[in-house]
């Protein structure tokens, strides 16, 4: 049950209210079994009062009427004395049908109102309904309700109103906008309290027929000012005020409605839109037409827990360190200086988002600094006695000074440029209003003034210099500016044109292979060059591929210079918002900066870890890139790709064509191998391939099912653009690469699921053919599997493989070559090989799952997790006598062991011989 159908349920319970059975209706609207309020009503044993006028629910609800107003006092004795609530009830309701009065015990609040406006309270109770109302600390149920209510409105207007090019998609987007302002006007004081709905209500038809030339009119009054309005305007339109703010200036008609649709409206009006985030109004009104973005509830916006991921480490936490640390001050004078001198700081605070769509980071910077700003206010009115006196003896404005003019952006969508706007000053008058209440002063909220410090533009291409200047001015030390924002994120292997030419355009001669790097990198890039050397900061949302496999070495070395490093890090966690279907990627929270000797934060998993220096990786230690090697760093043997068929699928078989094929001709298996790869080893799937050598042919081409075959080969090979593949045509009963060798092999998969503890490797015999979606290690020796299966190997390769979307991508030259083993001898090799039998022979206990079922980390069994987790301990001891607590610690050992290892092999002479060379591409 979702919070719209919660509230409708309400509304029609309120409507038509049965003292009789209010109490249950009501814990049906929230979703209560209907079984379970029949246990309520007859003697069923959870009602454990025998009172006709009460239910106690025990832990969930004490619930008693009145056909009195004498309720008032009993309830306040209760709050007051918690001995009565033997049996625990999360809420207290005590209602006389006109009065209603509730109490969460578990949070303390109570509420106090007219029984009717039951469904605006709806988010109390949420708890009845399995939802913890306090989710999190900066989310607000109404504002999931909002875009509930705004999805089935935009459905209901689509239903008779085309969407289907560009101009009606935007046009039915800014008539959205305009909609949200007026209802969140007439809430917040802006307009009359319910003008706008009260005024569709009076003045058209219940059809629906008229509103849309209605509404039109109306948006042309607010568009135009007092002295510029028609002499015989209808009062009931001449009452809205001159908006201004270009929201209303250009003509875009409204939609057609009908009775559904005009009801949706004024059902949309009906909410309390004062309780609103002006943080999620753009994306609402953005994701509403976006299909991709629609969730269930037909929304997607950032939550913001996750942005105050970005804004605390960046600014917020330390600003309030300097706010508590002038509160610790001893003397006043002392104190009221430091609050000043902070106060002049925050107003001078640049924030900018160079990916900023419809304004969501900006509105949370701009309403944590005003939140700040009225704390300081506070607490100077307390030291010198001047609460509302209208101006400090500094000569500092009463009012707030933090500007909107402070607040610069880039957006590539033109409307959600002009939605971030319009955003922020909602934002600003709402905090205008928080700031009345407790001072009793504001600056109007009309006319709406321009800001005009959103860019619409390609943040690719466009100069953030321009965008944000970095000059200094006269009356402050110099900007203090900070780069926030979640830029766009693609697979470098998935971007059109137009982006190909902005990686070209950022990183040409700049970055070597800059073809290999995400569709986010330029956004660190720039950032790294406008941060350095003044007083600005930078933390980005990232997906984690720019800080794993081969985008490290190139990308970072050339950000990290000697002047920035990174000051903070939110490693890997799901980046989720607010929609029903929500959405959730892999994703980090990474900050640069000038060098500083300021701690560096590490925060995993809510725990917060103090370090010397984080390196690329994301963890803790120095500075170290992890390059592609052709050769492997520690004594280990060589790994290779598997055989590449490259044969149109005529050169391998599946079960069922291979048992046809014998069925034919028996003798055809003499030129039969098993073939696999990670998806046929790891899910037991059998599949074969045609293995001929050349002395071979002639008497395999008389098989005619081969003959057949290897003619299909020869043609997809001749068809190829490729020249060297129309060679390969010359020979089409081989492989087009053969790396198979007669000996046992191991295999390792390519590619493997994140979610795996352990990469399910294994032995193979020599009559398998191992394909090139996995790799092969050929005359293999038993502790090398010991080696490739640990969690020491595991935590290596989750840092510096790669990914094919969030799983491990393999690879020989990045994981395999490049790990930092000690030599070992025959004495620990022959001890390994015992933990490796111990493996093999749990799997073999299991003979009936697939690999992939075996290593679900849901379903592995005990036996084998405790074979592995011996293994682990062995190859731990390899390195060091104490095992590890941790993979933080693993991986910082084995960073430095690395470095250790590659600077031994510079000073031998050697670096260059094992390390591979990337060779530069052009654009």
């Amino acid at each position: 049950m979702n919070l719209a159908q919660i509230e409708d349920n309400l509304q029609a319970l309120i409507a038509d209210i049965k003292p009789e059975t209010f109490i249950y209706d009501m814990l049906l609207a929230y979703g209560t079994p209907k079984s379970t309020i029949k246990r309520l009503q007859v003697d069923g044993g959870l009602n454990l009062t025998r009172n006709s006028n009460e239910v106690i629910w025990k832990s969930k609800l004490w619930f008693k009427s009145s056909d009195s107003g004498e309720i008032h006092a009993e309830f306040e004795s209760i709050k007051a004395n918690p001995t009565a609530l033997r049996h625990k009830p999360r809420f207290v309701v005590f209602t006389y049908y006109d009065t209603f009065l509730a109490l969460d015990t578990k949070t303390s609040e109570t509420l106090e109102i007219k029984i009717t406006d039951l469904a605006k309270h709806f988010d109390f109770f949420l708890p009845l309904a399995g939802m913890e109302k306090a989710q999190a600390k900066y989310e607000n149920p109404a504002d999931v309700k909002a875009a509930e209510r705004m999805a089935r409105l935009y459905d209901e207007i689509k239903k008779d109103n085309a969407t289907t090019t560009k101009d009606e998609v935007h046009n039915l987007n800014v008539f959205l906008s305009r909609l949200l302002f007026c209802f969140f006007a007439e809430d917040t004081g802006i307009f009359e309290t319910a003008q706008f709905t009260n005024a569709i209500k009076n003045h058209t038809q219940t059809d629906g027929s008229d509103l849309n030339n209605y509404l039109d009119t109306l948006f042309e009054v607010m568009n135009t000012s007092n002295e510029n309005r028609k002499a015989d305007l209808p009062q009931y339109l001449s009452n809205f005020p001159y908006v201004n703010g270009g929201l209303f200036r250009h003509k875009h008609f409204a939609p057609t409605f009908n009775r559904k649709s005009r009801e949706a409206v004024l059902g949309s009006g009906d909410l309390l839109w004062k309780d609103i985030n002006p943080d999620i109004f753009g994306s609402m009104i953005q994701a509403v037409i976006t299909p991709e973005y629609r969730g269930g509830m037909g929304m997607h916006y950032t939550s913001v827990p996750n942005i105050m991921k970005v804004i605390e480490p960046l600014f917020l936490t330390e600003l309030y360190e300097v706010f508590e640390a002038a509160l610790a001050s001893n003397s006043v004078p002392d104190k009221t200086k430091k609050l000043k001198d902070l106060l002049k700081r925050i107003r001078n605070i640049k924030v900018f988002d160079p990916a900023c769509g419809s304004g969501n980071f900006l509105i949370i910077a701009y309403k944590e600094l005003r939140k700040l700003e009225m704390a300081i206010f506070k607490e100077l009115d307390k030291l010198q006695g001047k609460l509302g006196s209208g101006t400090f003896d500094f000569g500092e404005s009463s009012f707030s000074e933090i500007s909107l003019k402070n607040f610069y952006g880039i957006e590539l969508d033109d409307f959600a440029h002009e939605v971030a706007t319009l955003s922020l000053w909602l934002a600003e008058h709402q905090m205008n209003q928080l700031f009345f209440k407790e001072f009793g002063r504001t600056r109007p909220a009309l006319p709406l003034m321009e800001t005009g410090n959103i860019v619409h533009g390609n943040a690719c291409r466009v100069d953030w210099e321009v965008v944000c200047p970095k000059n200094e001015r006269s009356d402050v030390s110099g900007d203090e500016i900070y780069i926030l924002g979640n830029p766009p994120y693609l697979g470098a292997r998935i971007l059109n044109d137009v982006q190909k030419a902005d990686m070209k355009f950022v990183f040409f001669d700049k970055v070597e292979g800059y073809n290999d790097l995400d569709y986010i990198a330029p956004w660190f890039f720039k950032a790294g060059k406008y941060i350095e050397k003044v007083n600005a900061k930078c933390a980005l949302v990232s997906t984690n591929s720019i800080c794993q496999g081969s985008q490290v070495a190139s990308l970072w070395p050339k950000i990290l210079t000697d002047n920035l490093e990174i000051d903070f890090v939110h490693q890997s966690f799901k980046w989720s918002n607010n929609a029903k279907a929500k959405a959730a990627v892999i994703v980090v929270v990474l900050g640069l900066r000038n060098n500083s000797n300021r701690p560096k934060l590490i925060f995993n998993k809510g725990i917060k870890k103090t370090v010397n220096n984080i390196s690329p990786y994301l963890v803790e230690g120095k500075n170290v890139y992890v390059f592609s090697r052709r050769f492997q760093l520690s004594k280990l043997p060589s790994m290779n790709f598997g055989s590449m068929p490259n044969d149109g699928g005529f050169l391998t078989l599946s079960q069922e064509e291979f048992e046809d094929l014998l069925d034919k001709d028996a003798n055809a298996y003499v030129y039969l191998k098993k073939f696999a790869g990670s998806k046929e080893f790891i899910n037991d799937i059998k599949r074969w391939c045609i293995w001929i050598k050349n002395d071979e042919f002639e008497n395999a081409n008389e098989i005619n099912y081969i003959k057949d075959r290897i003619e299909k080969v020869r043609i997809h090979r001749a068809k190829s653009d490729r020249n060297a593949t129309n060679i390969l045509a010359d020979f089409p009963h081989r492989f087009a690469e053969i790396r198979h060798k007669n000996s046992n092999s191991i295999i390792v998969p390519r590619v493997s699921s994140e979610r795996r503890d352990y990469m399910p490797i294994g032995f193979l015999n020599p009559d398998f053919v191992i394909s090139d979606s996995a790799q092969a290690i050929y005359d293999a020796e038993e502790w090398v599997f010991s080696l490739i299966t640990s969690r020491m190997h595991m935590t290596w390769l989750r840092a510096v493989a790669g990914r094919l979307k969030s799983d491990y991508r393999y690879s020989t030259s990045l994981c395999y070559n490049t790990f930092p083993f000690p030599p070992i001898s025959d004495t620990k090799k022959q001890e390994l090989e015992k933990y490796v039998y111990k493996i093999l022979e749990e799997r073999e206990a299991h003979s009936e799952k697939t690999l992939a079922q075996l290593y679900d980390p849901e379903k592995m069994p005990d036996g084998l997790r405790e074979a592995h987790r011996q293994n682990d301990l062995a190859i731990e001891r390899c390195y060091r006598d104490k095992p590890f607590e941790s993979d933080e610690e693993r991986l910082e050992y084995l960073f430095k062991l690395y470095e250790k290892m590659i600077e031994e092999e510079k000073n031998k002479g050697t670096l260059f011989e094992g390390a591979k060379k990337t060779k530069k591409k052009k654009g």
